[in-house]
């Protein structure tokens, strides 16, 4: 029997203002100059190829979602734009093979681990991705002006918008990912399920809140070289009763060769708040069996420097899209949970380019993980697909990411992240909101929250 408890989401955030259609409208016209040689490609505010593909099975970008449905009002559960949309085709073991060249290895992993229960519904690409209109002026000046630190561990010249539209190499096409836009302040409850191979599962609910230093309104290059923090997180655990009350605080640096990452814990049963250097690279994540690393998180997070990161350029890819209807609040946990993996009659696939990065552990480093290739979605700089490998180099974990945009907003975000590991036949499900309080994006978050004593104070309550 399933026990309803609940976890943690993403460190993720989104921006508390609300862009007017108008605003929206002006900026799908406001494009960058390609540097691809030998191509004249538009490109939008943030780097993506503005045209569609050959076949036009991927459409041209034209703004993305520039205005909320009728029906929805701040705070509700987002109604689904496209809910008309009926799947093209559904790809399963039967005929991956077809599509192969659309999928990446673990994706195809996926087919050979589940064959009987795994499938891929694919729906009409809709290029939905949208930002306020200071983050496309600012992705525009930070192509002329930001660049990478020393061995790539941080960014200058660079603040809110995209630092690298039109990335040169891997580790600038990660960085994108890492700074992307997820708003000013966040605010938000989610739950994380570990189902076992049998699929029982605990529900494990936390509150996350993120002030996300790089993207507010003021910020400045010169300021957040000077502050030399990104951002700041703040993990509560709410459910089961075992583990209610403790708590993860981290200060994550700009500059991470000269300040490392800074995080501290609270545990209620000490009652005290200590240092927890180890929460990053390859350490256990937090209440996951196991199951993904500390860098998994957001589906990558961190300092760069043991991998040598190349970038292997653009590709047509089924990826996770327009989740809307696995955010549903009409749905439960066992709509979701399945055995293996999450309902695939749930998710949505859509065939989209995306930058193809590939990490290689460098040799004087040790890590979980000998190789990584993650796909980033042209459009948001989301990483939405991982094939991880040992230290043999076999594949043994593939992560998906189920994005939404957050209209309001409006941004592009996860409503959930899968990490599933091939070997032991289990996943983890982090960020399911169904039966939580919609983000928060309009708080207002005051730095206080985010002091070590504020762990202990809370804890205390």
């Amino acid at each position: 029997m399933n026990t309803h408890i609940n976890f943690s989401c993403s460190i993720c955030t989104v921006l508390c203002l609300i862009i007017s259609p108008a605003a929206l409208a002006t900026t799908a016209a406001q494009t960058l100059d390609s540097k691809e040689t030998g191509k004249a490609l538009k490109l939008t505010p943030i780097g993506a190829q503005q045209s569609g593909n050959a076949d036009g099975s991927i459409p041209a970008w034209s703004g993305g979602i520039l205005t909320v449905p009728k029906n929805y009002k701040t705070g509700d559960f987002h109604p689904d734009p496209f809910a008309e949309d009926v799947p093209i085709y559904t790809v399963t073991e039967e005929n991956f093979d077809q599509y192969g060249h659309l999928l990446s290895d673990g994706q195809k992993a996926m087919f050979d681990t589940y064959p009987a229960t795994f499938a891929m519904m694919v729906y009409p690409t809709r290029r939905s991705a949208s930002y306020p209109e200071n983050i496309y002026q600012w992705s525009k000046q930070n192509d002329a002006n930001a660049e990478l630190l020393p061995d790539g561990n941080g960014i200058q010249g660079a603040a809110i918008g995209v630092p690298f539209p039109t990335p040169e190499n891997g580790l600038e096409a990660i960085w994108n990912h890492i700074v992307r836009f997820r708003g000013e302040n966040v605010k938000r409850s989610g739950t994380m399920a570990i189902p076992t191979e049998s699929g029982q599962y605990t529900m494990i609910q936390t509150q996350e809140q993120v002030k996300f230093i790089y993207a507010q309104n003021d910020a400045s290059p010169e300021q957040l070289t000077d502050q030399n923090i990104l951002f700041k997180f703040k993990q509560d655990v709410i459910q089961p009763a075992r583990l209610a009350g403790s708590s993860l605080l981290v200060h994550e640096t700009l500059d991470q060769t000269y300040e490392p990452r800074q995080s501290w814990s609270y545990e209620p049963g000490k009652r005290r708040v200590k240092r927890e250097p180890s929460v990053a690279y390859d350490t256990p994540g937090r209440m996951s069996d196991g199951l993904r690393t500390s860098d998994d998180f957001d589906m990558y997070n961190g300092a760069p420097n043991k991998f040598q990161w190349t970038l292997k350029g653009k590709k047509e890819m089924l990826i996770p899209y327009n989740s809307y209807k696995l955010h549903s609040d009409k749905l439960s946990d066992e709509d979701i949970l399945f055995i293996g993996h999450i309902n695939p009659e749930l998710v949505r696939y859509e065939k989209h380019r995306v930058w193809v990065v590939e990490a290689t552990l460098k040799p004087e480093y040790y890590h979980t993980y000998s190789k990584r290739v993650y796909y980033l979605d042209e459009d948001s700089w989301q990483i939405v697909v991982a094939d991880l490998y040992d230290d043999s180099e076999t594949l043994f974990r593939v992560a998906m990411a189920h994005s939404i945009n957050y209209y309001e907003v409006p941004t592009v975000w996860t409503t959930l992240d899968v990490f599933h590991d091939l070997n032991a036949r289990r996943y983890v499900a982090v960020g399911l909101d169904n039966q939580e309080q919609v983000c928060d994006f309009s708080v207002t978050l005051d730095d206080r929250t985010f002091v070590p004593n504020a762990l202990r104070i809370e804890g205390r309550r």
